[in-house]
């Protein structure tokens, strides 16, 4: 049984309101983590928690949360606190109603995410490292996007698939595709834009009548990762789409570029949840090497 009078009196000290933690109840939330609903007789919060270990998974993902609420653009859960006990790590949110979202809600998503992107920083990558889901993700500064995405997103996952014993195929086509990203992103400068990271239907709901984004693995990179990871499990409408486009339509190559980014969520989908997703990821390397002869 975890106790939660400690994180109750840190909602306290933090808000200046005194909070006592008069109910728990369990929340939904993705396989990896564990969530419950801190309640009294006035607030609800909502506290994301894992084993002791994984604090900094949660200041991470506060502080990526904090860097896309500090643009006054596309709308985010705020934190509250974060901490840990012998017990849990955890992160503590304000509590919010969530809903389905609506097709007006996905046109607000649209015109606000490109707002986002529209944002700028010297070099991609992010002044610290966090997660994608419970894996590391390594946010080194570069200043060129595709030695970061090779060397920061597609070595590290192919790293962690080969300690995770994946071998043959998944490691040869691997390394292939990453040797060729130089050539794949020939030609194609983005800027460096705050992204969310991990933008899939699941971190994407609706409260008070207006779209809200969650667990974020934040950093600066090529805008189109937001827009390839809305298309790798689907959820998002067509307003939502031509919402972006009307703000800032997408550069020609897109779709090839769109693989190569969603590469990266299905390797670390490979690494955290197992062997069904190895044929995808080898379907998309070599479709990727189609594209450039090899």
């Amino acid at each position: 049984m975890i106790s939660w009078d400690a994180i109750a009196q840190q909602i306290s000290q933090v808000t200046g309101k005194l909070f006592v933690a008069r109910a728990a109840r369990r929340a939904p939330v993705s396989a990896l983590n564990q969530a419950t609903i801190l309640s009294d007789e006035a607030e609800s919060y909502f506290v994301k928690h894992n084993e002791p270990g994984r604090l900094e998974m949660f200041r991470a993902e506060a502080l990526g949360l904090h860097e896309i609420a500090n643009t006054l653009t596309v709308r985010v859960a705020r934190p509250v606190c974060w901490g840990a006990t012998d017990q849990i790590s955890y992160l503590v949110l304000n509590y919010m109603e969530l809903s389905d979202r609506t097709p007006s809600d996905d046109i607000e998503l649209g015109h606000t995410l490109a707002a986002l992107h529209a944002r700028t920083a010297p070099y991609f990558g992010w002044y610290r490292d966090n997660t994608i889901g419970t894996t590391p993700q390594i946010n080194t500064p570069h200043a060129e996007w595709a030695v970061f995405f090779r060397d920061c997103r597609l070595l590290t996952q192919l790293r962690l698939a080969q300690e995770a014993g994946y071998d043959g195929p998944i490691l040869e086509l691997g390394h292939r595709v990453a040797e060729a990203t130089p050539a794949l992103l020939s030609g194609h400068q983005p800027h460096p834009s705050p992204v969310h990271g991990d933008l899939w239907a699941g971190n994407c709901a609706a409260n008070g009548g207006r779209p809200i984004l969650f667990d974020p693995a934040v950093y600066y990179g090529d805008r189109e990762v937001d827009l390839a990871m809305t298309e790798l499990f689907g959820g998002f409408s067509a307003a939502f789409y031509a919402a972006y486009d009307e703000v800032v339509p997408l550069d020609p190559g897109y779709k090839v570029r769109r693989t190569l980014y969603n590469l990266y969520h299905v390797l670390n989908h490979l690494n955290l949840s197992g062997a069904s997703y190895l044929g995808q990821a080898q379907r998309m390397m070599k479709q990727l090497l189609a594209e450039t002869g090899h």
